[in-house]
Parts: C-alpha cells; sequence; structure tokens
C-alpha cells in the first residue's frame, strides 16, 4: 500500500518568506513597466542632459509633471535604483533632497551616450504588442495546435503583422537598427578576422542595413547587400556601398562569397536569447 505523504511542517518565518516570494514573482512586471514608463518621460536622457544628476523636484519640473506627481515621481524612481537602473547621491541641499544619477545601464538608454542607444529595442519588447498575449499563455498551453504564442493572441505572426501595420513595422525596424549598431561595434572589434578576405557579402533578413553598413564602413572593398522583405525595403534608407534586395530568403539568396545572418529572434514572445549568434559562410560566433 501506498503510504500518504508526510506534510512537511514550515515554521511562521519560512511561511512568511515564500509568501514575499510570491509576491516578488506576481509583481515582476512593474519594474519592466516602470523602466517603460521612465524611457517614455524621457528620464535618462533629461538627467544626462542636466550634467548626469538632477534632484525629484528638478526633475519633475523638466519633464514636465504636475507637482501633485512628485511623490508618485519618487516611487517610481525607487523601483528603479533598487533594480540598479539609476542611482541615489546624497547632496547638500536646503530642503535635503537626494540626486538620481545615471548607471552604465541607463547609459545605454541616453541617446548622446553611445553611438546607438538601446531605447528602440527596449521599446519594441516593452510594447503591448509584445507584453499582451502572455496573458493568455494557459490557453496557448492548451491549444494543440503549433503557433507562436505572439500568432495565438493576434492571428498573425510578428512578421505578418509588420507588413500590415506601418506602426509596429516601424517599431521593429528601428529596434532592428538599434541593435544591430550597438552590436556590431563589439563584433567588428572583437570578431573582425572572420571578414578577412571577403569581396562580396548579404546580410540574411539585414532590415535597414544597420549592420552591413558598419562591415561596408570597416570593409570598404566589400560589396555589401541586404536581402529583406519588400516591405522592408521599400523603406530602408539609402547607404553608400551598401545596396538592398527584395525577396524572401526561403525561395531564394542571390550568389555572395559570404552570407551573414545574426539570429536574434524577433518573437519575443515564443523565444527571448540572452546572447547573439552570427554566421559568415560556415563560421559561427557567439557573443
Amino acid at each position: 500500500a501506498k503510504m500518504a505523504p508526510t506534510q512537511e511542517k514550515h515554521s511562521s518565518e519560512e511561511l512568511l518568506q515564500a509568501q514575499v516570494d510570491l509576491w516578488h514573482h506576481a509583481l515582476g512586471f512593474v519594474k519592466s513597466m516602470a523602466l517603460k514608463c521612465a524611457m517614455e518621460l524621457q528620464i535618462p536622457n533629461t538627467i544626462q542632459h542636466h550634467g548626469g544628476s538632477m534632484t525629484p523636484s528638478e526633475l519633475a519640473a523638466k519633464i514636465g509633471l504636475h507637482p501633485s506627481k512628485l511623490p508618485r515621481l519618487r516611487r517610481l524612481m525607487r523601483v528603479l535604483i533598487v533594480s540598479d537602473i539609476f542611482v541615489v547621491h546624497e547632496v547638500a541641499s536646503p530642503n535635503k533632497e537626494v540626486a538620481y544619477g545615471l548607471t552604465p545601464t541607463t547609459r545605454l538608454l541616453a541617446i548622446d551616450e553611445v553611438r546607438s542607444n538601446l531605447s528602440p529595442i527596449l521599446s519594441l519588447i516593452l510594447d503591448s504588442t509584445v507584453t499582451a498575449p502572455f496573458s493568455g499563455m494557459h490557453s496557448w498551453f492548451l491549444d494543440e495546435h503549433s503557433t507562436s504564442l505572439f500568432e495565438k493572441a493576434h492571428g498573425l505572426n510578428v512578421w505578418e503583422m509588420a507588413a500590415q501595420n506601418s506602426t509596429y513595422n516601424q517599431l521593429i525596424n528601428d529596434a532592428m537598427v538599434s541593435d544591430s549598431n550597438f552590436l556590431m561595434d563589439i563584433i567588428l572589434r572583437e570578431c573582425s578576422g572572420v571578414f578577412l578576405g571577403i569581396k562580396s557579402l548579404i546580410d540574411v533578413a539585414g532590415g535597414h542595413g544597420g549592420s552591413a553598413k558598419a562591415i561596408a564602413k570597416a570593409f570598404p572593398q566589400m560589396k555589401c547587400s541586404v536581402l529583406d522583405l519588400p516591405h522592408v525595403v521599400e523603406e530602408a534608407p539609402t547607404f553608400d556601398h551598401v545596396s538592398f534586395i527584395s525577396g524572401d530568403m526561403f525561395k531564394y539568396i542571390p550568389p555572395a562569397d559570404a552570407l551573414f545572418l545574426k539570429v536574434r529572434p524577433l518573437d519575443f514572445v515564443s523565444s527571448l536569447r540572452t546572447h547573439t549568434q552570427f554566421t559568415i559562410g560556415c563560421h559561427k560566433v557567439s557573443i
């Protein structure tokens, strides 16, 4: 006969800690929404343009908040300080206000701090189009059809929605340029050897050409092209030494010495990656 499982007894301290852990999980979305709010209020840029440090009163006035919202701003910033997005400094002021400062993380969101800040790609990740499907995750698991969480919620995959929705398409394009510009600086600095000897390269699904532009600048003798879907190429900017090809990579890829494919899934709802892989010919490099 099977023995009934013994009921493990927990101390009051353990039970209370378990409750705290549940609260942390349940309210975890507050951190990402607080970051989204700070980006939309332009708080990183505002603090940077003020010399890198601002009191709550200065910040509220600069971003145009009503004085009644000052306590709420302090609460918002407290969440972001605990998350190491901002830092707090003690300053000698008549009203004993603290001052908010930038961290290395926040500097990636400030426009003038890096060649391409990461605000656009975070705006895509935190957009309601991407986050809302998660509230229906349970029904997605129970659905026998094989589709992504994004497609389950919207009836379209990421690329189909981009083709039909110009606002979402621009959000994706801006995000990919931002991500490519940021990462290509690192890739070309750390892995430039894999590009040596290549005379022609096609950036497959290269969007608006952020990666190809960086490669062409670093290797001007290389002929760089970008292959992407028609609605992407239609709105692509013009770059010297970079040509754009309208097409579907699953149907045809023009010949070249090397194909450049940066694997960073856009369907964030179905798969998230914390690192980037890029493939050139037979070379795969992870950073």
